[in-house]
């Protein structure tokens, strides 16, 4: 079976299948959906009920318009002066407060924004932005997000935080002004900026933003001035076969050896992360002990 379908709802679906085997259709946004039944014969003359479901969301005029993209970007930019360049967490939706690493997530932000004094960037999405979000505030420092309307397994689109002050996060229409906004809070442009960019455990979009940024940090288009720590936090070995295969695409050929280990830190444990930003940042030793002393009053994770 085979069809393309393009219509006013500015989409295009599209599949091939030679074997009548079920066909599953995804959509990116549910502002409308529609529904079309569809037909069709397998190779053995069965005959095939289906039923697509469209939604409908940004327009097509809209979605490849380059003055709303740059429009929502500066919208970006203008959030980040307002709130000072920082540390930005990438990592999961779908790890809540019952899981380990969403208690670890919170203690690594709270030190951090206690470690650095400044503004804890995510996507205000759940799951360890969420984690990262309420370490920061519990540190009693900024916070700031980029934030889309339904994160991956939500089932409801909502445009409001559920407690962040409104001008405190920009909800993104668009995916690449999302990045932008997400890039350019870790950029340095000078030495008082003390910036990072902290890789929790995720997914797919975890995945996708730890390799764009680490691919603009391998080819210096990232646009910072000044060198920007990438830590990666290996919880529980929790990349562990990633890098594997990366060492693996190293032995074809395809990386240089060292080439990705060069380009970001990886850590098993909070502590170590922390201490190595206070090295990259030469922060006092008075000062790093102070907030060991505080962390170990509140009873932090490593």
């Amino acid at each position: 079976m085979g069809f393309s379908l393009i219509g006013l709802a500015g989409f295009q679906v599209s599949s091939h299948n030679s074997h009548g085997r079920l066909v599953k259709f995804h959509c990116f946004n549910l502002k409308k959906k529609q529904s079309f039944n569809l037909g069709s014969y397998s190779k053995y003359g069965t005959s095939q009920l289906g039923r697509l479901v469209v939604c409908k969301g940004i327009g097509f005029e809209e979605r490849t318009s380059p003055n709303e993209v740059k429009k929502e970007i500066e919208k970006c930019y203008g959030l980040i002066r307002s709130l000072g360049r920082g540390v930005v967490y990438l990592g999961s939706s779908r790890m809540g407060p019952d899981h380990l690493h969403y208690e670890q997530t919170l203690e690594l932000s709270k030190e951090i924004s206690l470690l650095l004094d400044c503004t804890s960037w995510t996507g205000a999405g759940p799951g360890l932005m969420d984690a990262a979000i309420k370490g920061a505030l519990q540190a009693g420092k900024p916070v700031g997000g980029f934030k889309i309307g339904k994160e991956a397994n939500e089932w409801t689109t909502t445009n409001i935080h559920a407690y962040l002050p409104s001008e405190t996060y920009l909800t993104c229409r668009f995916f690449s002004a999302r990045k932008h906004g997400l890039v350019d809070a870790a950029v340095r442009k000078s030495n008082l900026e003390r910036t990072a960019i902290v890789a929790l455990p995720g997914g797919i979009g975890t995945l996708d933003e730890m390799f764009e940024i680490l691919a603009l940090i391998q080819l210096q288009r990232i646009g910072s001035e000044l060198p920007v720590p990438f830590l990666v936090m290996n919880y529980d070995s929790f990349y562990s076969k990633l890098f594997e295969f990366l060492n693996d695409c190293e032995k074809l050929g395809t990386v240089s050896i060292g080439e990705v280990s060069s380009l970001w830190k990886v850590f098993d444990k909070n502590d170590d992360a922390l201490e190595y930003l206070a090295d990259f940042y030469n922060i006092p030793q008075s000062i790093r002990m102070h907030e060991a002393r505080s962390e170990r009053r509140h009873g932090a994770v490593s």
